[in-house]
């Protein structure tokens, strides 16, 4: 894997080293030696997927409250999003910064998404689809999130919001 460290320290883009030949590629999109050389956890609780059939669906932001703060590791296995994580650790330089990165199947690129930071993405064809790793189980009492739209973020998303929950809508302002 190649690793390219964003502007969030943290926030690292993984691509994949295909191997490739008349048959298509090959490429590990997971390894514990390369992660741990990068400095990243290779923790993995739980892996999830997320489906959306309508394109500008927007899911987050959300993390998780200590002590159950988790790492994600984010990948597009079908279609297209736009990935998006925003710094929440106060003591960050880059506290309430975000990065956006586009992931799609055919790339295969993932975003690894630190303790401490908020994590959402939008669609951004019909149909898409996300797989990710997390490095603590789910646990509901931590749950937490912030508005996709708060102004101290700043976000730029890439569509009109064409469908969002109810939950988060209902995620305040950010007040850290």
């Amino acid at each position: 894997m190649r690793f390219t460290q964003t502007e969030i320290p943290g926030v690292v883009v993984l691509d994949l080293e295909r191997r490739e030949d008349d048959r298509g590629f090959f490429a590990r999109v997971w390894c514990e030696r390369e992660l741990t050389a990068a400095g990243l956890s290779t923790r993995i609780a739980q892996i999830n997927v997320g489906f959306s059939r309508r394109r500008g669906t927007l899911r987050g932001l959300h993390y998780q409250a200590a002590p159950h703060r988790e790492v994600k590791i984010v990948r597009c296995t079908r279609g297209a999003v736009w990935d998006v994580a925003v710094d929440l650790r106060p003591d960050s330089p880059t506290h309430r910064k975000w990065v956006g990165v586009e992931l799609d199947a055919a790339r295969h690129r993932m975003l690894y998404v630190p303790e401490g930071c908020a994590h959402g993405y939008q669609t951004l064809i019909d149909d898409a689809e996300i797989c990710y790793t997390t490095s603590e189980f789910y646990a509901a009492g931590a749950a937490e999130g912030v508005r996709y739209d708060d102004p101290a973020f700043g976000i730029d998303w890439r569509l009109e919001v064409t469908a969002l929950s109810d939950a988060d809508r209902a995620w305040p302002l950010y007040g850290g």
